[in-house]
């Protein structure tokens, strides 16, 4: 197992509250979402026009779609290549032992040609994205991604590289924050919980921690008949996305990625809000270089929703290299 530092280069809501978790119960162990259904689209023969030699897992995190592909993919010559934004994965995986068929690079899934080139590779049998943050993420103190968790506003996958939050917020001005928190967390009350960030800024007390923007969301966002979601949620969900340019990687990935798959290929992506699922969705419907092999998402069993309640969002399509 190996982890580069410069091979590849330093990489620069969920609609249901996902992210909502009690500090007492917050589980350090990422549960993968469908694995099952990874596997099959992934490594099963009958869905295979040519054997699977060579996946790239471009959400590695807990590294759980990856081993259980291992397992599927027996074989001497499989190659699966993991690729994971967070400085904390690749520090974990570094202390691991694996399976030697598996090497995970510290880099976004949008720079899996890099990747690919450092095994002379210039095609995968597969690609695999699970979108959504995993329970490592959420008990990170010190990331802001748990708005149940008090600690600093970051909210970036990678710590090291960009702007935290908190400095987003103090870079734009009230209309920008409330577009971003609209568009991206589809919040009505966007405007309300602008306003209220910038008047703490003209106070001369920006938001900074998780609890200040919390406490804001409270007062901002009326409490749902149903209380399903927090208050926070959207509005959580939307600096997230806005911090880490998650749906533009996405985008962009989604139009290069045809390049980097061979013939026969699939792309398999799991995403937890309607955003992404409607650019996925978008994507393998317009580019006619794409076979879409799941006509509507598939969603998880009720067995999986009861074993691990932050699945109930997923929404998983696959698409096959033409």
């Amino acid at each position: 197992m190996k982890t580069t530092e410069n091979g590849i280069g330093e990489t620069n809501v969920d609609e249901i509250d996902a992210n909502e978790i009690d500090a007492n119960e917050i589980d350090t162990c990422h549960v993968s979402v469908m694995p099952d259904e990874v596997v099959y689209w992934v490594a099963d023969p009958t869905v295979a026009e040519t054997p699977t030699k060579i996946v790239v897992d471009g959400t590695y995190g807990g590294g759980g779609h990856s081993r259980l592909l291992l397992e599927a993919l027996p074989a001497d010559d499989v190659r699966v290549i993991g690729l994971d934004r967070d400085p904390a994965v690749s520090a974990r995986v570094s202390s691991e032992t694996h399976d030697p068929r598996l090497t995970v690079f510290l880099a976004s899934y949008e720079q899996v040609p890099k990747a690919l080139d450092q095994f002379d590779l210039t095609a995968a049998d597969a690609l695999v994205l699970d979108l959504g943050l995993s329970s490592d993420q959420l008990a990170d103190r010190e990331r802001g991604f748990s708005y149940t968790v008090d600690g600093p506003l970051d909210l970036r996958f990678d710590p090291e590289n960009g702007v935290p939050a908190s400095r987003w917020l103090a870079m734009h001005d009230e209309k920008q924050i409330a577009d971003a928190i609209y568009q991206y967390g589809e919040e009505r009350f966007s405007r309300r919980i602008a306003r209220a960030i910038v008047a703490k800024q003209r106070e001369r007390q920006p938001i900074s921690t998780v609890n200040e923007l919390v406490e804001i969301c409270r007062r901002c966002v009326p409490r749902s008949r149903n209380h399903d979601i927090h208050p926070a949620t959207r509005t959580f969900q939307a600096l997230r996305i806005a911090v880490n340019d998650e749906l533009g990687i996405l985008e962009r990935t989604l139009r290069d990625a045809p390049n980097w798959i061979a013939p026969g290929g699939r792309m398999v992506i799991i995403s937890f809000h309607s955003l992404e699922d409607r650019i996925v969705k978008n994507a393998f419907r317009e580019d006619d270089r794409w076979e879409i092999l799941t006509k509507k998402p598939l969603r998880p069993t009720e067995s999986e929703v009861a074993h691990n309640a932050r699945s109930r969002s997923a929404k998983l399509r696959v698409a096959r290299r033409r």
